[in-house]
Order: structure tokens, then sequence, then C-alpha cells
């Protein structure tokens, strides 16, 4: 004690700050193929261009899915999602690109806390109902099924 006072040691704050914590994540491109393949099951009146959903849904196949493409841009934390399809003859196209783009932008935001720069949507193929039905019947012999509607209720459906 020192004229009646305590004589406190102040403590350098400088020492007791730690430098801030970085949090890192990475996500692969499959997690991307699996959230928009999960999207695409859900949507009437296309169908995955040179694959099918359920050997991709269970892991079976080659290493990624064919006709859904990510590019992640990790500095600006975003994600460019590219998407071929085949479309039933008779659905209105930008309709229908509108609910694919829109359904995939607001699932990966979502799961993934990533915003979505641009979702492309390319239309490869219409098929017609009769080639359909056959696509649908040859896979599901293999054990798998083609996302494609046949149902009249549609309303942009225009049967032959």
């Amino acid at each position: 004690m020192i004229d009646g006072k305590t004589n406190k040691n102040k403590v350098d704050t400088k020492e007791l700050d730690f430098p801030e914590t970085i949090f890192i994540r990475d996500i692969e491109d499959k997690v991307f193929q699996s959230i928009v393949l999960q999207c695409l099951v859900q949507i009437q009146g296309i169908s995955l261009v040179e694959g099918n959903f359920i050997d991709h849904l269970f892991g079976r196949g080659s290493d990624g899915v064919q006709g859904i493409h990510a590019e992640q841009d990790d500095k600006n934390q975003s994600v460019n999602i590219k998407v071929e399809v085949d479309i039933l003859y008779g659905v209105h196209i930008p309709a229908k690109a509108e609910e694919i783009q829109t359904q995939i932008a607001e699932k990966i935001t979502e799961l993934t806390g990533l915003h979505v720069g641009s979702v492309h949507v390319v239309f490869k193929n219409v098929i017609s109902p009769e080639q359909a039905s056959k696509r649908i019947w040859n896979q599901s012999s293999q054990g798998s099924v083609t996302h494609i509607s046949e149902s009249n209720d549609d309303e942009n459906y225009i049967p032959n």
C-alpha cells in the first residue's frame, strides 16, 4: 500500500484480444446437384437430360449428376447453377423455366445460406406424349422412373 491506496497493475487488454475466429464452410458440387435434383423431381412436365432420377437419388451411377452443373464463387459467397432438361410437348416453356428457376434458387438459399447468382435452364429436347410413355416404360423396367407428367389436368398440356 502506498498512501493508503492499493497499487493495482493494469492489465494490457491488447494481450487478451484474440484474433477473430474464421469459419469456413465448403459445399461440394454434389450437394448442389442433389438439391437441384430434389427440386426437379417435384416439377411436372420435365425430365433431366441423359439421366434418371432414381439412380441419382440413391447415388448409383457416375460421379455426378449429368445435366446439373454448379459453379461456386467463394469471393461473393454465391453459386451459379446450370440445368439441362427435356420438356413434354405442349408445356409452356417460359412459365416452366420460371418455375424451375424460382424453386432452385429458393431451396439452395434456404439450405446452404448462399446467394444464387443465376439459374440457367437449358431445354435440350421436346418429348411427345408417345415418347414420354415409352421413356417411362423403358426406364421403369430398369427399376427407375423419369419424371414426366402425362396428366390432362395440366392446363398447358396439349394432347395429339
